[in-house]
């Protein structure tokens, strides 16, 4: 007898149309569970905020689809939201600092947020300390020539990436040595000295200058690179920096002190290193690449800024001096001139006005006691008064160490703008627009064609932050006025007013002497009329309301502007980028002076100097 069919363990026989439907169900439960138990087991894939800008895309235009190229990697997953960093905003800029931030095209993928910009760490600045006490009798126009000179050396110094600090008595007396040196029988002069020893000695050695000692160098000089990695095998002096300039470890410089204070019969000594031993002190006989402005070198090459009798007026002629000649020292880098990039020209006039002052100011030559002279460290340059600077405007970046380039960044609603001589835009506009034409103008003669928008942002943010690129140019944003701060950042006084330009000069070689049938040059691009410039101005001060809108305050206004900034992503990565270093550049001088100038006594009597 056959055996009725079952399903687990049920006879089909058996079933009835009313068991049928409850037999369903179960079945498709049964498949759901199935399902989702294999999905589970799928790993999770990485969250696209990672990687995208969070802002509504609009549809990519067939035309503009970039070249296949490799593109710069991304996070492999989704990284968790950075911790805040404290002076993470300043004047309407957001930055994190971070290890990748020049090798990241977007800042978004790291910072998961599209207004905090990635920037590169801060690099710890080396101190280097002088000392001056203003304990010791003087006129006020002594000490308020002094103070110019200080101030002087403090921006030099802080331009080549150092953090200059002015040392006094009060750090002196309270070394745990002072009461020796007080008693111990020795000469006005050696005792000076040794309060200028005991001073560096509470600040644990390093860099130790008088204010006459100045870096009329490039940034990348090798003995700079030096003192800025702050590793010293011994207490140094340079032969032909007397005792001016000074490096050493703590230990060292405390064992020569104590060296003094145990030596017998040095009560005719006038310094410390005179009286140290060999083996205590190295003296480095190699020709140092720094300005020394001492006696004996204003007396036999600078014999006329002296005024006999007036010393204040002689320490004022010095610094006008001194800081001429760290302008000329600066020009003599980039003998081939300056380029202020100028892409798409025909309607960057208004964008570049900034740019193109602070060019000039830096091609003039200053007042000067004695214009036709160089630095100490640089007997063969080339006087500014004989040799004049060349400005121009080029629509594209050069590669050459012997030019400085300025660049403007515009936020791309105001080049979309301005470009155009638009009122406004559309998401239409936006879309038969094509992407990062900005960025791609001003790299196409660096990088060429057909490279990608990943490629050319991080290229650009070297030449914005990297240490050795930076040093050949200034990126500014276009919304922003010039920093106020231009003499910290170069190091010296821009002119204000260049010198008359007298028909008397020292000879220049030939190859310096402007020619006269010279034809202007066709990078230049065009020169637009007063009426142009003031439609370029009045469109570029509208495009500034829109761009400082909060992203938050959803309008037609900001829609349309988060549109743009999402078609050209790697342009508003480079206005942003370009916004945030400046602000943090200034940000970090600021709360340095603010820090020197509640600790120091003598910091403080240098506020009015500023």
């Amino acid at each position: 007898m056959l055996k009725p069919s079952t399903l687990w363990g049920w006879p089909l026989s058996r079933l009835s149309p009313r068991r049928l439907p409850a037999l369903l169900i179960l079945l498709s439960l049964f498949a759901l569970l199935l399902i989702g138990s294999l999905t589970w087991a799928v790993p999770a894939s990485p969250g696209l905020s990672a990687y995208e800008h969070n802002v509504s895309r609009p549809r990519p235009h067939p035309s503009d689809a970039p070249p296949k190229e490799p593109e710069v990697s991304r996070p492999s997953q989704s990284p968790q939201s950075p911790t805040e960093q404290k002076s993470s905003e300043y004047n309407g800029s957001y930055w994190l600092a971070d290890e990748r931030g020049l090798s990241t095209p977007y800042s978004s993928a790291i910072t998961l947020d599209n207004e905090r910009v990635l920037l590169p760490p801060l690099k710890a600045r080396r101190p280097i300390y002088c000392y001056y006490d203003k304990t010791i009798k003087k006129t006020k126009d002594e000490r308020d020539a002094e103070k110019e000179l200080l101030l002087t050396w403090r921006r030099a110094w802080w331009a080549q990436g150092f953090r200059p600090v002015i040392l006094g008595a009060a750090e002196a007396k309270s070394n745990p040595f002072y009461e020796q040196v007080r008693k111990m029988a020795a000469s006005s002069e050696l005792r000076e000295d040794l309060m200028r020893w005991l001073a560096w000695d509470t600040v644990n050695g390093g860099i130790l200058s008088e204010f006459t000692v100045l870096p009329t160098v490039p940034r990348q000089d090798p003995l700079l690179l030096l003192l800025r990695q702050g590793e010293y095998a011994n207490l140094t002096k340079w032969a032909d920096l007397d005792d001016a300039f000074l490096v050493g470890q703590e230990t060292d410089v405390r064992l020569a002190i104590q060296s003094i204070l145990l030596k017998e019969g040095i009560d005719k000594v006038t310094s410390v290193t005179t009286a140290l031993s060999d083996d205590t002190i190295t003296v480095d006989k190699t020709k140092t690449p720094l300005a020394y402005y001492s006696s004996k070198v204003i007396d036999n090459k600078y014999a006329q800024i002296i005024k006999k009798g007036n010393r204040a007026e002689t320490l004022r002629n010095l610094n006008k001096l001194i800081n001429y000649h760290l302008l000329v020292a600066w020009q003599n880098t980039f003998p081939d001139g300056i380029e202020v990039v100028k892409p798409h020209p025909q309607h960057a006039t208004a964008i570049l006005t900034g740019a193109l002052k602070l060019a000039k100011s830096l091609s003039s030559c200053p007042a000067s006691p004695m214009p036709s002279t160089c630095p100490p460290n640089l007997p063969h340059c080339f006087p500014c008064v004989a040799s004049p600077m060349a400005v121009s405007t080029p629509s594209r970046l050069r590669k050459s160490p012997q030019i400085f380039t300025i660049g403007v960044v515009p936020h791309p609603w105001s080049f979309a703008l301005v470009d155009n001589l638009r009122e406004s835009i559309n998401v239409t506009w936006i879309l038969d627009s094509p992407r990062d034409s900005w960025l791609s103008a001003v790299t196409l003669a660096y990088l060429g064609s057909g490279v990608s928008s990943n490629r050319r942002i991080v290229r650009f943010k070297e030449l914005v932050a990297d240490e050795a690129d930076s040093v050949h140019s200034l990126w500014l944003s276009a919304e922003n006025e010039v920093p106020s701060d231009m003499d910290w950042h170069f190091g010296f006084t821009l002119p204000e007013k260049s010198m008359s330009d007298g028909k008397s000069r020292s000879p220049v070689p030939a190859d310096r002497l402007p020619k006269e049938d010279e034809e202007p040059d066709v990078l230049n691009g065009p020169v637009a009329s007063d009426e142009e410039v003031a439609r370029e101005r009045a469109i570029l001060d509208r495009a500034k309301s829109v761009i400082m809108m909060n992203n938050k305050s959803l309008n037609n206004g900001t829609k349309v502007r988060a549109s743009l900034e999402a078609w050209n992503m790697a342009d508003t990565e480079a206005w942003r980028f370009t916004r945030a270093f400046n602000a943090r550049r200034f940000l970090e001088r600021e709360e340095w002076q603010k820090e020197t100038l509640s600790t120091s006594g003598i910091e403080s009597s240098l506020r009015a100097h500023n």
